[in-house]
């Protein structure tokens, strides 16, 4: 970055940007009633929240548009100043300034085509796609390597970060995440408590529902799924294996295939989660599932441990923006090592989770190894870290906590003697409700370190507390 556009960006409070063209690729896509949807870019997203938090900079939009899509993308990431339907842009610029009372050279503007010329001969910073019109490229000051639709915004979002930081800190790594509906994951912060119904609501949307039910009312933070492409994950060879399940004796596959959610399921409990207040997401394991997932709005994605070499899996969960949580479970520190060089040769500031884990179902006390929480946190200063378990017993989960956990995660069931794979080392409903509270007495009980006398302990100590006596206050002397 040049040091003129460097200062420029500096300056700025407020980035503008235009609709088609930058935060969509200018497709146009109707639903079913005719109404105009546009398809927009997590990473995007992600930056309008970047800019907010870290270099408290808002974003309004100013589009000759009047699309539903739009307007609901806007309430999502919190954008208030929107202007829809105007043609006459440099006008609302002008009144954004008066009103916001900012400097016009304090106002970045983003866009593509020849109706943003006159709002950008106004602003004091401006940008366009690397697909805008030639004649638009030529006038702006930065010129994006990313189309519309396509991570533009985030780009020229990171470069007013960085330039309006004395020492760029990565906005997802200075030990905390802050999620989209502005829960705070990280140090200092109570732990993030995952019920994790998995696949052990055996393609029951009944049972899903009693154990989200039972979920909020042990006061979980989350409840996670687990979502598959049978015919991807499950090997060949193992597809016309009998097995013996509640459908009856069926091929392994056909087993699979009766445990996975689809688009009505899942509408289903994205509705009903909003509808009783707690957060939810999955686990994906194929690049499918994440295409699938994107249809929802969930707040992070989870790597499965088995996952965390499949960077296929990784590229396109990195490319939808939303946090990521990695499971280390049957891991190296190699492999480790590896995944991150490749999510931060992606983006080094990228939102991420680690997750300290054993894949032993259930696993011994002896493996559980626990100090790995400090030693992942050691090794990656900013980065939340958190357990996820498959232990049997609770005691373990919440001393991970007391070792630093900033999430933790449990399988979680109706009767831990259901059938399935999983039940067995679930924590049933009442041992969920323990585990949320002994973790947030245990975290109360930490305090903050400062050594004081509490008013309870005063009559105690006027009762039992022996006086120093005079000939004792100074120090001895030494023979």
């Amino acid at each position: 970055m040049n040091e003129i556009l460097k200062q420029k960006a500096a300056g700025i409070k407020l980035l503008l940007t235009d609709n088609d063209g930058v935060l969509t690729d200018a497709g146009v896509y109707y639903n079913h009633d005719g109404e105009l949807l546009k398809k927009f870019s997590m990473r995007d997203g992600m930056g309008v929240e970047r800019l907010r938090k870290f270099a408290d900079v808002n974003t309004g939009i100013i589009t000759g548009e009047n699309s539903p899509s739009l307007i609901k993308r806007a309430e999502k990431l919190h954008i208030t100043e929107l202007h829809l339907g105007i043609k006459d842009k440099a006008t609302v610029f002008k009144e954004i300034c008066i009103r916001l009372n900012v400097q016009p050279n304090e106002v970045a503007f983003i866009g593509d085509d020849y109706n943003d010329l006159e709002i950008m001969k106004l602003a004091g910073l401006t940008a366009s796609p690397a697909d805008a019109l030639p004649h638009v490229k030529a006038q702006v000051d930065f010129v994006s390597s990313l189309n519309g639709g396509h991570g533009c915004f985030r780009e020229f979002a990171e470069l007013i970060i960085e330039a309006k930081s004395d020492k760029y800190l990565a906005g997802t790594r200075n030990g905390s995440i802050t999620l989209q509906n502005g829960r705070v994951i990280g140090k200092g912060q109570p732990s993030y408590i995952i019920a994790e119904i998995g696949i052990n609501h055996n393609g029951s949307l009944e049972i899903c529902k009693k154990l989200i039910d039972e979920a909020v009312a042990a006061k979980a933070d989350a409840v996670k799924f687990q979502k598959r492409t049978p015919e991807i994950c499950v090997p060949r060879d193992q597809w016309e294996i009998m097995r013996d399940t509640p459908w009856g004796r069926i091929t392994y596959i056909d087993y699979k295939r009766k445990t996975e959610f689809g688009i009505a399921e899942y509408a289903t409990i994205d509705q009903y989660c909003k509808k009783v207040g707690i957060d939810w997401f999955v686990s994906a394991w194929d690049a499918p599932s994440v295409d699938f997932m994107e249809q929802f709005d969930t707040i992070l994605y989870k790597l499965a441990s088995a996952s965390l070499t499949d960077f296929a899996l990784i590229q396109r969960i990195l490319e939808t923006g939303k946090p990521l949580m990695l499971s280390t479970g049957m891991s190296t520190m190699k492999e480790i090592e590896t995944t991150m060089d490749y999510i931060n040769a992606f983006d080094e500031n990228y939102p991420l989770f680690i997750a300290h884990s054993t894949s032993a179902y259930p696993c011994p006390p002896q493996e559980l190894n626990l100090k790995m929480i400090q030693t992942l946190e050691n090794k990656y200063p900013g980065i939340p870290i958190g357990y996820s378990g498959h232990e049997t017993g609770l005691a373990t989960t919440v001393g991970a906590v007391a070792m630093g956990a900033t999430f933790v995660e449990r399988h979680f069931t109706l009767d831990r003697a259901m059938w399935g794979s999983d039940h067995a080392a679930s924590v049933e409903p009442q041992g969920l409700q323990r585990l949320v509270r002994d973790i947030r007495d245990v975290e109360t009980a930490a305090g903050d370190g400062e050594k004081r006398v509490y008013e309870s302990e005063l009559a105690p100590m006027k009762r039992l507390r022996v006086n120093i006596s005079d000939e004792y206050k100074e120090k001895p002397s030494v023979k």
